[in-house]
């Protein structure tokens, strides 16, 4: 139990978070699923973290402790201006935070079967948590953050 008696616990940090910090990127998509995690998680004690960009992620990473990570590989490096995809430079970034958080990658449809599982083997390597392809349901996302709190939180959700 925290100092407020919430039963949540986390091997991340010596003094258990109140609430879960969750970066998420895939939202510069309009209309994606992802414009829903803030109304669905908030309530569940889920901070919701959003970054549009690279550098909005960056800039995150570097003030908040991220406690999960949702990064779509297309994210653009910049807002206005470089449109490359930063999701990779974003998930060197997350690697480097100590104590790493647990990482879905969202990535675009797979031209091929091969490339799917070329693709997922890959990330999986890396240490990222679960591969999520494009188009992106709800339940799909949500089920796979929980399955992300089960394994790295003890299944608490540190409801607000």
């Amino acid at each position: 139990m925290d100092s407020v008696g919430t039963p949540f616990s986390s091997t991340r940090a010596s003094a258990a978070p109140r609430r879960l910090n969750l970066l998420f990127s895939a939202t510069w998509r309009e209309g994606g699923p992802t414009t829903e995690l803030p109304r669905l998680l908030d309530p569940l004690g889920v901070r919701c973290l959003e970054a549009r960009c690279g550098r909005d992620a960056a800039r995150l990473v570097e003030q908040e402790e991220i406690h999960i990570a949702l990064i779509d590989l297309e994210l653009p490096m910049e807002a206005d201006g470089d449109k490359r995809g930063a999701g990779e430079k974003v998930l060197q970034i997350l690697r480097r935070v100590d104590p790493a958080p647990p990482v879905v990658l969202v990535r675009p449809a797979q031209p091929s079967r091969r490339e799917s599982v070329r693709g997922l083997n890959d990330a999986l390597r890396e240490g990222v948590f679960a591969v999520l392809d494009r188009p992106l349901g709800i339940e799909t996302m949500l089920e796979t953050l929980r399955r992300v709190v089960r394994r790295h939180y003890s299944d608490q959700w540190p409801v607000a």
